[in-house]
């Protein structure tokens, strides 16, 4: 390799404990998101960011499935009134 040209190596660290531990937690609990499986990991001593969570919890495959609102009308719907002359509307 030449002298004059560098190439970045990442110092992640490894996540295998972590990514483990996500994956169990969130088979135990499967209606939770990243965030609070994130406070979980943090409340057993893994010093992880929530950013590393929401990262490695889309890289295993565990997004959560966003449920549908139900959709309510605001208020009473009023036919408008017959038109009698032109332009009145």
């Amino acid at each position: 390799m030449p002298t004059c040209s560098l190439r970045y190596r990442s110092h992640r660290p490894d996540d295998a404990k972590v990514r483990g531990r996500l994956k169990e937690l969130a088979q135990e609990r499967p209606r939770f998101g990243y965030r609070r499986l994130g406070v979980l990991l943090y409340r057993e001593g893994h010093a992880v960011n929530l950013k590393r969570v929401l990262r490695l919890y889309r890289e295993e495959g565990l997004k959560l499935r966003a449920k549908k609102r139900k959709r309510i009308a605001s208020a009473q719907r009023v036919r408008p009134e017959a038109t009698t002359a032109i332009n009145q509307v």
